[in-house]
């Protein structure tokens, strides 16, 4: 699943990171950095509760 994040909507807030920061990290400026652009294996819960989680709504995942 390709991991798609909406950058006029995140905030920056590292939600997502806090869930999965093997794939999301929040660099000094407070903008997301996607490790990978795919979920890796064994990671696709992680991903999805982040991406649910994020408050303004600017994750999605896509097949």
């Amino acid at each position: 699943m390709k991991i798609i994040v909406d950058r006029v909507r995140c905030a920056g807030l590292g939600v997502c990171e806090s869930f999965a920061p093997e794939v999301f990290e929040v660099n000094d400026a407070g903008e997301l950095v996607l490790c990978t652009g795919t979920v890796p294996d064994g990671l696709l819960e992680d991903v999805q509760h982040a991406v649910e989680s994020c408050p303004s709504e600017a994750l999605r995942l896509e097949r």
